[in-house]
């Protein structure tokens, strides 16, 4: 060093070594400043400005990681508060639900956090700030990968065929197309051929404890043992996904409890190994949600320029008859096959920056399968490919990558200015998409009913 940073150096150096010699000063710990000690005892003050600034540099730089326990150095504390929450909190809440200790102790007794799930927030852990990119938004067409979507027709179509006995008594008890549900099977578990990788227990139980939607994953808990008080499985048997969905129609705890149907009649609602177990259970519960067994999901459309985009969503349904005199014709080879008077739905996922599409209220009912405009899509064009039809006649336009936190600043100010946003959380839904066509209409904009980077400059 050189200058007045050397002569500091120096003068701090010589403070250290004549503290220690006072005893005021001393090292612990792991590294060489625990030996720091031993080393001034064999050297002379003469020749202690060489070694004392070494040892400066490496005693009083900070390491990451070394102000505080390193993150495994405090994971036993954490476990120990683990075992406590499960006696303590947990046991009781599982007996009020019927749930047996020994049903409690069998499952519980040995389990142990899972530290590399995502999403977890361990005690005393600061919250990281959100701003993860969401995919579905960025892209909406990333999400109708084509050799995707022709491989599980493909697979879909060959399934029907085998499983046909199963399904046609699955469609006779619950009225739902046998394409739907095998579709819905292919999307979660790529027809059961992609084993769970997690155990259920042990997911839940971290996910409750420490993990960000804890308020979320405690009842899935709960139901998890009462599915083992019920339904007599192992807890080795509740294979799950990182995020606790089991089985092959990747249901959550809560969901087996009401909808899992054992179909094959060996006593055991078996969504793990059992497909007419599975099958039955996907339409169990698209029945129990409010599907109607007279109604195809949608169809494609062509949407005339003079149409606003701001007419989508569940809220502003009219009758078909209604919609094609407003000029929407089916696209390519789409056919309503619904009577007039049918109330349909408009969807524009993506905006005019994407292919537009008249639905149902069987539509909805897939989206309480899967919260997404796109999953529900993906569910219907999958169906009805194993049917013969082709893809999608619209195309996904590139549309801009943006942050949540991006978006959710952009709705906070459409809600400002009295605009209806839905949910204020960095995701793009309907009503956001609504409000943006109408923002953008007002302002004598292009109406597309989609954000993008100068939207939201815009509107900051």
């Amino acid at each position: 060093m050189t200058g007045g940073g050397g002569r500091s150096s120096m003068s701090q150096a010589l403070r250290i070594f004549e503290g220690y010699r006072r005893g005021s000063w001393s090292f612990a710990g792991p590294g060489p400043c625990s030996r720091f000690p031993v080393m001034l005892a064999s050297v002379s003050l003469a020749r202690f400005s060489a070694v004392a600034l070494a040892v400066l540099v490496a005693c009083t730089i900070p390491i990451p990681g070394a102000s505080a326990p390193r993150a495994q150095d405090a994971r036993p504390a954490v476990e120990a508060q683990f075992r406590d929450w499960l006696t303590q909190t947990v046991w009781p809440d599982a007996q009020k639900q019927g749930v047996s200790r020994d049903t409690f102790e069998r499952s519980l007794l040995t389990i142990r956090l899972d530290w590399n799930l995502p999403e977890l927030l361990p005690p005393s852990r600061a919250a990281p700030s959100d701003d993860q990119r969401q995919a579905e938004f960025q892209h909406p067409g990333r999400y109708f990968a084509e050799a995707q979507l022709a491989s599980l027709a493909k697979n879909g179509r060959e399934l029907l065929r085998r499983w046909g006995p199963a399904l046609d008594d699955i469609e006779r008890r619950y009225g739902v197309p046998r394409e739907i549900v095998v579709a819905i099977w292919g999307r979660e578990s790529h027809f059961g051929r992609v084993a769970a990788k997690h155990q259920a227990l042990q997911v839940l139980a971290t996910q409750a404890f420490m993990g960000r939607r804890r308020t979320l994953y405690y009842p899935e808990l709960l139901a998890a043992l009462m599915i083992l008080e019920e339904d007599h499985f192992s807890g080795e048997t509740l294979s799950s996904s990182w995020a606790g969905a089991m089985g092959q129609p990747q249901l959550l705890p809560s969901k087996f409890l009401r909808y899992a149907v054992d179909a094959d009649a060996d006593g055991r609602r078996d969504i793990w190994n059992s497909v007419p177990d599975s099958l039955a259970s996907i339409a169990n519960y698209l029945r129990e949600h409010g599907w109607k067994p007279d109604r195809r999901w949608g169809f494609e459309v062509s949407l005339p320029q003079a149409v606003s985009c701001t007419l989508e969503g569940p809220r502003q349904g009219r009758p078909l008859q209604e919609w094609l005199r407003l000029g929407l014709t089916p696209a390519g080879a789409a056919s309503p096959e619904w009577s007039g008077n049918t109330t349909a739905f408009l969807v524009m996922p993506a905006g005019r920056l994407g292919p537009a599409f008249l639905v149902s209220e069987n539509f909805y009912v897939l989206k309480q399968y899967n919260e997404s405009d796109l999953y529900a899509l993906f569910i219907g064009n999958l169906a009805d490919r194993m049917r013969g039809a082709p893809a999608f006649v619209g195309r996904w336009q590139p549309v801009d990558t943006l942050r949540r936190g991006h978006i959710q600043a952009m709705q906070e100010r459409l809600k400002n200015q009295g605009y209806d946003v839905g949910k204020v959380d960095g995701l793009v839904g309907f009503a956001t998409r609504t409000a943006i066509g109408q923002w953008q209409s007002k302002s004598r904009r292009d109406e597309t009913c989609f954000p993008d980077a100068a939207l939201v400059q815009a509107l900051r």
